[in-house]
């Protein structure tokens, strides 16, 4: 059986050259759960096993709710999707968590200027993730390396350069456009909405990972 560390991709082999995926919301049990898990899946489907490719994804939270599990709602959703909520354990943002991570991607601007107050460099490796799916978007996919003769790990190194290249020149068509609202005690349609909202915005940021898009 896979403890939750084991599953978070914490207690592998440091020797293996990996690249981590931090998904920040505030109490880590609605929607950085629900990111995580739906962008391992997203993964999955392209790569077979995403830790074959050295990719981690983790999330934790502002004001994490530590050890407790994601709300029954967010378990919902990721069952629409097909995504797998066993084992997860809600976590407190720590130090370690944005210095070890290669890309962090949050709910809100709020959570994103949180992280990058922590240090650590973290302004370059951190967006909201719908900021980053729009910096991704308008990236050309063929000054990236290409995974099958470089690995995955270099083209999502390449990935978050250009995109902190980008920032300042493609601005948010308003604020509200990079926001993920927080669905804690709402009712499952409101979830939905929610789950659906992250799901289209992770599209085009694993097709731009991987360079395998959905078929």
């Amino acid at each position: 059986m896979t403890s939750p560390e084991e599953g978070r991709g914490i207690g592998r082999d440091e020797s293996v050259r990996a690249f981590r995926i931090l998904h920040v919301s505030t109490g880590n049990v609605c929607r950085s759960p629900i990111t995580e898990r739906l962008t391992r899946h997203a993964l999955a489907d392209r790569l077979g096993d995403p830790f074959a490719g050295g990719l981690i994804v983790e999330s934790a939270g502002t004001w994490g709710h530590e050890g407790a599990p994601m709300e029954a709602n967010a378990e919902l959703v990721l069952a629409d999707f097909g995504a797998d909520p066993t084992g997860f354990v809600g976590r407190e943002l720590l130090d370690e968590h944005v210095i070890r991570a290669d890309l962090v991607l949050t709910a809100t601007r709020d959570h994103r200027a949180q992280v990058i107050s922590m240090g650590h460099s973290a302004g370059l490796r951190t967006f909201t993730l719908k900021e980053f799916t729009r910096l991704v978007r308008a990236i050309d996919p063929a000054t990236l390396p290409d995974p099958r003769d470089e690995g995955v790990v270099e083209r999502a190194q390449a990935l978050v350069r250009a995109a902190a290249a980008l920032r300042g020149w493609l601005l948010a068509p308003s604020a509200e456009a990079d926001e993920v609202y927080d669905p804690y005690g709402a009712p499952i349609t409101f979830f939905r909405s929610v789950g659906d909202e992250i799901n289209q915005a992770l599209d085009p940021v694993v097709t731009a990972l991987t360079g395998v898009g959905t078929e």
